[in-house]
Parts: C-alpha cells; sequence; structure tokens
C-alpha cells in the first residue's frame, strides 16, 4: 500500500500541510481534504473560492464544491450556495447526512446548510467588491437602479454589460477552482472540489465542480481526478471520469491528462478558456497537465517538510498540429 500523500492544484499549498498533519496522525483522507480545502476557502486573497470570492453579474457570491470517496463513490455536492463560506463542509454533510441525493442547489443548498447548524457569513469582502466594480467599470461605480419600468435605453444598458462581462477576462493573481486529492494509510481515496466559479457569471450558473465525472471523480479500484478552469468544456468533455478511464485503460496518470485535454480542445467552443486537471493512483503514482506553460500542482507526502510545486505536463492544441 502507498504512503499517504496529497496533491492540488495551484493554491492548494495554502491547505496541504494540514491536511498532511492529519494524515500523519493516522486521520482519514475525508478529513484531511475537507480541512485542507476549508483553509483555502477561508483565504481572503484568494478571490475564485470561498469568502472574497468575486461575484455574479448581479454582486452575488455563489459557491459550488463537491467531495467523493473512492471506495464507496460516495458524493455530495453543493450548487450556487450564497452566504456559507465553507461549502467543501456543506457538501460533505450532504454525502454523509442526506445520503439519498447526491447534490443541493441554490435556496435548498442554503437551507439543508442552515439544518445542518452552519453559520452564514457575508462572502462579498471589500476587496472582491472593489475589484468586481473597477473591472465592470460601471460610471460611478454605482450598480443599483430606480423600481420603474425598463426603457429601449436600459435593454441597450443590459446588453452592454452583458457583451463586457462576456469579454472580461481573470483578473491578474491567483485565479481557478482548487482541486485537493488525498490518499490515506488506510487505502482510502477522497477527492475534493471548491470554487466561486467564473465572476460576473450568469446568477445560478453552476459548473464542473459540482458534477460527479466532471470537476470530481474517484474510484479507489483505478484513481481520483479533478478539473479547474472552464468548467463548461469539463463538463461536455466528463473531464475528471475520463482521466480515471484512461488510467483505467493503462495511460500513466499525466499522459491521462493530457488525453483529455487534448479531447476538450477539440470541442468548439466561443469561450474557451483554460482547462487543467490533475490524477492519483492508489498506489501514489501523480500526474497533472495543462494547456499554458508555467501551469502546476503540488504535492506533500508525509515526509515533506514543506508542499512542493511541480510543473504540470503541457497538453498542445490539436489545431496547432
Amino acid at each position: 500500500m502507498a504512503s499517504p500523500i496529497m496533491i492540488g492544484s495551484e493554491r492548494s499549498d495554502v491547505g496541504l500541510p494540514t491536511g498532511i498533519e492529519i494524515l500523519r496522525a493516522g486521520g482519514t483522507a475525508l478529513d484531511a481534504v475537507e480541512a485542507a480545502l476549508r483553509l483555502c476557502e477561508d483565504n481572503l486573497a484568494d478571490h475564485y473560492i470561498g469568502t472574497g470570492g468575486l461575484p455574479n453579474a448581479l454582486g452575488e457570491v455563489e459557491l459550488d464544491a463537491s467531495i467523493m470517496l473512492g471506495s464507496s463513490r460516495a458524493f455530495g455536492a453543493v450548487a450556487a450556495l450564497k452566504n456559507y463560506p465553507n461549502p467543501i463542509s456543506v457538501a460533505r454533510a450532504v454525502m454523509e447526512r442526506l445520503p439519498q441525493h447526491a447534490l443541493l442547489a441554490g435556496e435548498g443548498a442554503a437551507r439543508f446548510a442552515a439544518d445542518c447548524g452552519f453559520q452564514t457569513a457575508d462572502l462579498l469582502t471589500e476587496e472582491s467588491r472593489r475589484i468586481w466594480h473597477e473591472s465592470l467599470q460601471f460610471g460611478d461605480g454605482s450598480l443599483e437602479g430606480e423600481n420603474t419600468a425598463a426603457t429601449e435605453g436600459d435593454q441597450a444598458y443590459r446588453a452592454a454589460v452583458l457583451e463586457l462581462v462576456e469579454r472580461l477576462a481573470p483578473h491578474e493573481g491567483p485565479w481557478g477552482t482548487i482541486n485537493v486529492i488525498a490518499l490515506d494509510d488506510h487505502g482510502e481515496m477522497c477527492v475534493g472540489v471548491s470554487t466561486s466559479g467564473y465572476p460576473w457569471k450568469y446568477p445560478g450558473r453552476v459548473g464542473d465542480s459540482a458534477l460527479p465525472g466532471a470537476g470530481n471523480y474517484c474510484d479507489i479500484r483505478i484513481a481520483g481526478a479533478a478539473c479547474t478552469g472552464r468548467g463548461e468544456l469539463s463538463m461536455r468533455a466528463v473531464g475528471a471520469r475520463t482521466v480515471v478511464d484512461l488510467i483505467r485503460d493503462g495511460l500513466e496518470p499525466s499522459s491521462a491528462c493530457v488525453e483529455m485535454l487534448k479531447d476538450a480542445a477539440s470541442l468548439p467552443d466561443t469561450f474557451r478558456a483554460e482547462l487543467r486537471v490533475l490524477a492519483l493512483t492508489p498506489d501514489g503514482r501523480h500526474g497533472a497537465a495543462a494547456s499554458q506553460a508555467g501551469s502546476e500542482y503540488v504535492v506533500m507526502t508525509t515526509a515533506d517538510a514543506e508542499p512542493r510545486i511541480l510543473p504540470r505536463t503541457i497538453a498542445q492544441d490539436p489545431a496547432d498540429h
């Protein structure tokens, strides 16, 4: 059996040391993944996950998260969750306390979080609000209008807003969903994913992070995998499950990640953006891929004093051949 190990996407180094301490003490992969992602969700400097995440087009922060166990493929997820700072914990509660379901969204997810006793919080920090206002460049910064019937001018304004939102790129600095995969000394594997999704997204938009097979998949017989980036592409390519299937068919983790990205790159997509993936096998092999040079992922074992940053394998776009 492989020694305990955790891998994660960019910026997961905020939480991996805490997760590894849990594994060192003989704790479970499930506890390690939840603890690691909670720290990432609480990192106010990160505007793509948890508190401080950039809001949707209405100025509201909506969070998605999921968690999956490799032994049973039990799965729990929440989507478009507002006002709860640690969606990974709510996702775990869905898996454990509401096993007749796997995914709760919107008001239902919030109601369940309240029933479980989770505490609410204001997720839109002053910093994320400032970034949102400055990026949208709405004149005087006001986003509230009078309660009047819409005129042709109002409709033109809204159309211009949609056009602006569609062409906005992510702000400078760290961005993207955070994935964490852990293997414990009991032989269990767990994959967790947490995100605030695309900034300025249409309200209610749900990405791949809340969907099994797309943003998250884990089968202890084969591997665990998770995606970050252009979630709509991952949904169409069934990204995480595809990687696990390719590993089952004999590919090494990095090669499986590359092949999935090549397939996703072959799909037509007007809003194409970066998609990344990483994978871990039950014997401790791991790998990750991206289409952009300089992309990295994080690895930490119980023998490591600090997280190790490793390069992702670069997947060449099929159009470049």
